[in-house]
Parts: structure tokens; sequence; C-alpha cells
């Protein structure tokens, strides 16, 4: 069976065959690296979008790209603050939209001001844990199905208007027994992160398992080290993601 995005694909060829030739859509050599990481071009729009971890108290009055006061103090800042560095001679405009508490219909609600209309190149996606959060602790009705299904509405109307956008799909996560995220959190909260994973195969995106990330800095530091209350990260949790996040760039 063909992926959701390989059929958007198809069907994108088709009716633009008679004027594109066969040039591809989507991820090539041009835009990556020989070791499968994203690679940042000339002009490069980079867009970070998520919820409270991706928005660490930005001011959302300022829209600048490449604006201090306009990232927060989280790990969308200082991956940012390195892009911008390292890639001084590219001319790239970095952008963070990510909202507080925000879910999936939250995103889908914003997304045409928030995302398509800065025609990002790069598009780093982390939600998820309000998703299923609001169903433990306010009673909301959301299943991970419910959640899949509107993570793929999403990304359908994203490549339908942007179909050469190279998706970064980041994995909700949850510090276990660090203040928030108890042991009722589980084995629930896991289905939320395995329907990340399939939508990031799915969409042929590249997955960013922050589960994993936060699990194997349990050995050099406690939970309490680098989250707040098992969601939000400390300094070094956010340095931390930051490292995970830039590692997928060449």
């Amino acid at each position: 069976m063909e992926t959701r995005r390989k059929f958007l694909t198809k069907s994108l060829l088709t009716l633009g065959a008679a004027t594109m030739g066969t040039k591809s859509l989507f991820a090539t050599e041009d835009n990556l690296a020989k070791s499968g990481k994203l690679r940042i071009q000339q002009n490069d729009v980079i867009l970070f979008q998520g919820d409270s971890i991706t928005d660490a108290g930005r001011n959302r009055e300022n829209l600048k790209p490449n604006d201090t006061g306009a990232f927060g103090h989280g790990y969308a800042m200082m991956a940012a603050a390195t892009l911008l560095n390292k890639y001084a001679d590219k001319n790239i405009q970095v952008y963070n939209r990510g909202i507080s508490g925000n879910r999936v219909p939250d995103l889908i609600k914003r997304w045409d001001v928030d995302a398509l209309q800065l025609r990002p190149n790069i598009l780093s996606i982390l939600i998820g844990v309000n998703d299923f959060w609001r169903t433990v602790d306010r009673g909301a009705q959301n299943t991970p199905q419910q959640y899949k299904q509107q993570y793929q509405q999403l990304l359908d109307t994203t490549l339908k208007q942007l179909p050469e956008v190279k998706l970064i799909i980041g994995e909700p996560f949850g510090v276990r027994n660090v203040k928030h995220v108890t042991d009722a959190w589980y084995p629930t909260f896991t289905d939320y992160q395995e329907a990340a994973k399939e939508i990031a195969k799915e969409y042929n995106a590249t997955f960013l398992p922050f589960q994993s990330v936060f699990d194997k800095a349990a050995s050099r530091g406690s939970g309490g080290y680098w989250t707040t209350d098992g969601v939000h990260t400390s300094m070094a949790g956010a340095n931390l993601m930051a490292e995970a996040w830039l590692n997928l760039i060449k």
C-alpha cells in the first residue's frame, strides 16, 4: 500500500507532468546530504512549530525571524542560534511559532497564518503531549487514533501547498516519575508516541525520537535535572533537545 505522502507525490506529478518534467517534488540529492541528514540551502526558511516546549515563553507579538525575543528560552532558540552562526553565509530565516497548550486541532486552526504563509523549506513539528495530557487532567476526549487522524489532516494540507517541504516530526515525550508524568500516563501515552512515529514514516519525514534522547540522558542526570515537571525542560534539557535537533542537519 502506498503511503499517503507517496500518493500525494504521484497525484501532483501526474497533474504537473506537462510543465515540471521529471523533477522530484520531495527529498532529492539537492536537499539531503549523503549521510541522510537535511542540508541547509541558500535562503532557506526554517520553522519550529508546537506547544509550550517550543514556545518556551517567546514574545508572541514579535513575529520577526532570527530575533532573540521571538524565540523564548527553549530548544528552538538554542538550535536557531547555532543555525544562524553556522550558516551565516546562507541568508536563512528561522521562525518560532510554538504556542503553549496547543494540541493538533489548535495547529490546524492557525496553520495558514503560522505555517503555510511563511512557506518554510524545513518544518519542524513537536506536538502531542497536550493531546494526551488533557485527557488526564481535564477530561478531554481524544484517542491516539484521533490524534493520528488530525495529524494526517494537518500534513495533507501542508503538502498540498508546500510539496517540497522537508518535515521533522518530533516525538512527544515525558520523563517518567517527575511531577506530572506519573505511572498513570502509561501505557496509553506510548500509543500517542507510536502514532507520531507512524506519521513520520507515512509522510517520509525525519523522525526525532526525543523520548530516547531523554531516556539516554538519564545515565548522566536525573529526570528532574533535565525537566522541571517531566515535560517542560530545564536549561540543560533544552540544550539536550537542541543538540538532538541539530544532529539531523548537515
